[in-house]
């Protein structure tokens, strides 16, 4: 059996295996970040990693808010792992900035300990949209479960934002200074989301003096992630075991292709993300409002389409002729006439390299997993282009055809008696089950979902019956017609 990687076994790993190019034994924690997924760690870690080697005080302490599983994967590790890169010529390297995985539930004196350490900068998550605990319309939503536990005093919290405000509170307490907290999720003004949130945490809590101080003291910059990311399984972990000669327990993969696009906010440590390949620009949200429509938009339009047409990942999608030129169509012709200009954003650019990453047949990226948490998602990803595409009086029937499979994805999963991966789970399998079939009807019942689709929306009778148009062909004998229409 192969000995299991860690800093000891590192040095016998092949000479081809990139490596940390830093002593990690002179390294410091200087991020606690939220969220130690699969995202994370090829992304976000991935540009520390280069980090570290021109500054060593900015290490990561990676919290899991609920699962044990990263920490008992990577712990006997000593925090590394492999990512590999996947394209035609695959690449192998090992990444070294996490130096310890903590679960919140479990380790929570250590994780108050990191928040109110001065040696910390910056606290960041990849808690996916849901993790805000955020009302549609961005505010702190304290009616949810989580938030309702914490506003309570739960010890130790529950939610991202009632862990960052408290910890916030005990640097505060201990003199520690201020810090940048970064969301790195993919939501619209993710740092402006996350300050409001925080703000009216500590506001609810009737600490307005933690509110002020908060004001003075934290940095919210807006971000932008991008990095296609499929799931580890258990053919990544052979691969990289075989490559490196040694027991891995999480390998990552992405593609090659990484993009972090920041809000300068970063004052001294500017210079540092710089020089590591992060973005740092005075708009974000042109950037931002770019991906999320015609990356993560054109995303979910190709999983729960190319499901419905039997497809399983990206790129087996993309290689359907019909979802192909129906995708480009829709990027081009009706969601990139919703994006204003940007300096140093080529948008036909832009559209070009995205389609030539979903080809890209070195990534298996389920579609299934695309598909998940679609309520919180499409508003974001299709929803505000849709709104503002009627406004401009321009069509939105290509628009619709990924918001009706979204419908018909639902609908089957409940009919199936199957998981709905969603927020909103057991209310999407009561109206899926409630559908007969009949489009204008079933559409209906779904536009009713309000924390879904805006009233405003819901009743404008282009989409309604768009929306019915495109369910209706989706589910006929024939999908693809949805797509010639």
């Amino acid at each position: 059996m192969n000995r299991r990687l860690s800093d000891a076994t590192l040095g016998s790993a092949p000479g081809e295996v990139a490596r940390p190019a830093y002593d990690r034994t002179a390294t410091r924690i200087g991020v606690v970040h939220f969220g130690p997924g699969a995202f994370h760690r090829a992304h976000q870690a991935y540009y520390v990693d280069k980090m570290l080697a021109r500054d060593p005080g900015l290490a990561i302490s990676a919290v899991s808010l609920r699962s044990d599983a990263v920490r008992a994967a990577l712990t006997p590790q000593d925090g590394l792992y492999s990512l590999i890169e996947r394209e035609a010529e695959p690449s192998l390297r090992v990444i070294g900035a996490i130096r310890e995985v903590l679960t919140a539930p479990t380790a929570p004196e250590a994780v108050f300990a990191r928040l109110a350490d001065p040696n910390v900068r910056f606290v960041s998550a990849t808690v996916t949209e849901k993790g805000y605990c955020l009302t549609p319309a961005g505010d702190l939503d304290t009616a949810h479960p989580d938030i309702r536990l914490d506003l309570a005093a739960a010890d130790p919290p529950m939610s991202f934002i009632g862990w960052l405000v408290r910890g916030l509170s005990g640097r505060r307490a201990a003199g520690s200074g201020g810090l940048v907290a970064l969301s790195c999720d993919n939501l619209s003004g993710n740092g402006e989301r996350l300050r409001r949130g925080v703000l009216q945490f500590a506001e609810a809590l009737g600490d307005l003096d933690l509110a002020r101080w908060i004001e003075g003291e934290a940095r919210f910059p807006n971000s932008m992630v991008d990095s296609i990311t499929p799931a580890t399984d258990e053919a990544l972990r052979a691969e990289a075991q075989a490559r490196l000669g040694l027991a891995e327990a999480w390998p990552i993969q992405r593609e090659r292709f990484v993009q972090w696009v920041i809000e300068d906010q970063l004052g001294a440590d500017s210079a540092t993300f710089a020089d590591s390949g992060v973005t740092l620009t005075g708009d974000v949200v042109a950037f931002e409002r770019a991906k999320l429509r015609l990356l993560n938009g054109a995303h979910s339009t190709l999983a729960y389409v190319g499901m419905r047409l039997g497809h399983a990942t990206v790129a087996e999608a993309m290689a359907d002729p019909r979802l192909a030129a129906f995708l480009e169509a829709l990027m081009r012709r009706d969601i990139a006439p919703s994006l204003g200009p940007a300096a140093g954003l080529d948008l036909d650019g832009y559209i070009t390299q995205i389609l030539a990453r979903f080809r890209n047949p070195a990534i298996a990226h389920k579609l299934s997993q695309i598909a998940w948490d679609g309520s919180q998602k499409l508003p974001f990803r299709l929803l505000q282009t849709v709104a503002e595409a009627l406004a401009a009086g321009r069509p939105v029937e290509r628009l619709s055809v990924g918001v009706a499979a979204w419908m018909l994805f639902v609908r089957d999963q409940a009919r199936a008696g199957a998981a709905i991966p969603d927020p909103l789970a057991g209310r999407l399998a009561a109206i899926g089950l409630a559908c007969d079939g009949d489009p204008a009807g079933d559409v209906a019942r779904f536009l009713a979902l309000g924390a879904v689709f805006p009233a405003d929306l819901a009743q404008a009778p282009q989409f309604r019956s768009a929306l019915g148009q495109s369910y209706d062909r989706l589910s006929g004998s024939d999908p693809a017609a949805a797509l010639a229409a």
